[in-house]
């Protein structure tokens, strides 16, 4: 099932489907979308939710073919400085967009007055189709890996898309070179990652850490090169992790300098190849993929 929605100025209207029959817009709110309260109070104080053109309903029963209001397209600053760059765009609507980060690039400015990012690449891309809206990342790709990343285009929805990610119910699937030959084909790393007190940047496997779960399957070996490709789902998304995790098991990616990868590859081998969602405002099933570069 797939509900439309529209954009009619700042206001996004749907009709209400037959799963959302019988819940009230607190329900719908809560339950389902798992709004912020801080959020939500505002839209109700403020009158930013109307049900059938009424903002006093939020206790009453919806029912199939309501037509629901939500104030999400107010203009706001976009948060880094918009530049230009050719964005890969691979889903867009009026709530998000994905787009394919080339490697090279970092997701956001990491200091004040940097331009060079995807994030200002997305903003100059939006000012110039007339959005002046906030430019939020979901989650975050290193420098040097490449493919798929989430953004939001307002904080509502992004802050229901950082709770489905949270719930790990947006799923991302990345494709890694790995040195040497992997003997064993399926399996999960399950091993707490912190920071490495002698390096600024650096991550490692450490009791004291964090939960870090990658689970892998082996989908190509090269004896040739001594290589596998590898690929991974994570549970979790610590900062590094699967680099972390495969050097820690003695198969550092390729081209991975800082886990112990040989140069052989002109960067880290690693690709954000897919993600996977229920969209929560159409309920459509989302499977958006980058192509490999390799």
């Amino acid at each position: 099932m797939m509900i439309n929605f529209e954009k009619k100025g700042e206001w996004l209207v749907m009709s209400i489907p037959p799963v959302w029959e019988g819940l009230t817009p607190e329900q719908l709110f809560q339950e389902v979308w798992k709004a912020p309260k801080k959020q939500t109070h505002f839209i109700r104080m403020n009158k930013e939710m109307l049900i059938n053109g009424k903002s006093d309903l939020w206790t009453h029963n919806l029912t199939k073919g309501d037509c629901i209001r939500l104030k999400l397209f107010q203009e706001e600053d976009f948060g880094v400085t918009p530049s230009y760059m050719d964005v890969d765009i691979l889903f867009e609507d009026e709530l998000m967009l994905v787009v394919n980060k080339p490697p090279g690039i970092d997701t956001h400015p990491n200091s004040p007055g940097q331009t060079n990012t995807i994030a200002n690449g997305i903003a100059f891309y939006l000012q110039a189709n007339g959005e002046h809206c906030p430019v939020k990342h979901i989650h975050r790709l290193d420098r040097d890996t490449s493919g798929v990343i989430l953004f939001a285009k307002n904080s509502f929805a992004g802050a229901i898309l950082d709770r489905m990610l949270q719930e790990r119910n947006i799923k991302r699937t990345y494709t890694a070179i790995v040195h040497g030959i992997m003997q064993k084909k399926k399996g999960k790393i399950d091993a707490p990652i912190g920071r490495d007190r002698h390096h600024p940047t650096r991550r490692r496997v450490s009791p004291n850490g964090q939960k870090a779960v990658t689970r892998f399957e082996v989908t190509e070996t090269n004896k040739k090169n001594n290589t596998t490709i590898v690929r991974c789902q994570l549970d979790t998304g610590r900062t590094h992790q699967i680099r972390v995790h495969f050097s820690h098991i003695g198969h550092p990616l390729v081209g991975d300098l800082l886990y112990g990868g040989k140069p052989s590859y002109h960067r880290q081998a690693l690709h954000a190849a897919k993600l996977e969602f229920v969209h929560p405002f159409t309920l459509e099933k989302l499977s958006i993929s980058a192509p490999h570069p390799w």
